[in-house]
């Protein structure tokens, strides 16, 4: 059996403690708006060294857990993708994803997303995967439906972002769905 963390371009991969500055860069870049993450005031590199260390530390999997993006052609940090509000007994959990921004548009966000649903929906046994993303976020809203999510509402007004409000959209997709167009991971 392959790596199922290793895809064509990306290695999804554990935190580790010397993470901290890809993670800095990450919220530094917060006006992209690439997931949901609210704007906070400065942090210090100490703050972020902190952050990254308890993380790194963390045991691996659980309800809710994040992953660093790593590019296979340089072994750099190219993001973040996170699992969060996982119920085991309705089989669904939600996803996210933060790509830096001199990693975008290289086919990461996409690779990174298909190793974790693959993960998820073979080896957790869940059936469905959940996003919420702003109205106005049209780079992650494409790139879930490229990825065959669904449209299934909206949440008018919802989050308060940059001065106003602005309305979420949520989006899923099924294992089903998923694998109508996706290989199942093999032991071969």
């Amino acid at each position: 059996m392959g790596d199922m963390w290793t895809g064509q371009r990306v290695r999804l991969r554990g935190v580790e403690p010397e993470d901290w500055e890809g993670f800095r860069d990450l919220a530094q870049h917060t006006v992209d708006v690439r997931n949901a993450d609210l704007i906070e005031p400065p942090r210090s590199e100490e703050s972020f060294r902190v952050w990254t260390a308890e993380r790194a530390g963390r045991p691996p999997g659980g309800e809710a857990f994040r992953l660093v993006i790593e590019a296979l052609a340089d072994r750099a940090f190219a993001g973040s993708v996170t699992v969060g509000e996982t119920d085991s007994r309705a089989g669904r959990f939600k996803t996210g994803i933060s790509i830096t921004p001199d990693n975008r548009r290289k086919g990461y966000a996409v690779e990174a997303t298909e190793l974790l649903l693959t993960y998820m929906f073979a080896e957790q046994r869940c059936n469905k995967c959940e996003v919420e993303i702003y109205a106005f976020n049209d780079a992650s809203l494409a790139l879930y439906r490229k990825l065959g999510f669904v449209e299934e509402g909206r949440l008018r007004q919802h989050e308060f972002f940059a001065g106003s409000y602005h309305d979420v959209v949520l989006m899923g997709i099924t294992a089903g769905e998923y694998w109508a167009t996706h290989r199942h991971p093999s032991v071969r």
